[in-house]
């Protein structure tokens, strides 16, 4: 578990398991009836902004868990680490911000996103302080 690829791969799986979650928000979130009360231009934005996620989700998985030695030993692997921590980083902080932490879900979502900054992170750590 102290080796740096785990957590890449792990990263990976992380990665594509949010794509698959996204694709599911139309029915979970039954977007066709509540979508349906919003102006054409906001309803169009969430739905691509979902879209594009979705894809850079499984864009990210597939690079993390197929190209994971290039991801642990190059700059720009570190900076797709590092940029990925910090995006799950503030997805918890946005969770924090514009979602109210009484349901139970909500809380689950935050240590979710807070878990996967610690996976992004953790392979940065363990190579910086040369742990292999």
């Amino acid at each position: 578990m102290i080796n740096p690829e785990f957590w890449i791969r792990l990263g990976g799986i992380y990665f594509l398991l949010f794509g698959v979650f996204h694709l599911t928000f139309w029915r979970l979130f039954e977007w066709p009836v509540r979508l349906a009360g919003i102006d054409r231009i906001n309803r169009g934005i969430m739905q691509t902004l979902n879209v594009c996620l979705t894809f850079l989700f499984f864009l990210a998985g597939i690079l993390l868990l197929f190209y994971t030695t290039e991801v642990r030993h190059t700059g720009l692997g570190r900076t797709l680490l590092a940029g990925s921590g910090l995006f799950w980083l503030t997805r918890a902080i946005l969770q924090l911000l514009w979602f109210p932490l009484r349901p139970a879900l909500s809380r689950g979502l935050l240590i979710l996103f807070v878990a996967g900054a610690g996976i992004f992170f953790t392979p940065l750590i363990l190579m910086i302080s040369g742990i292999h």
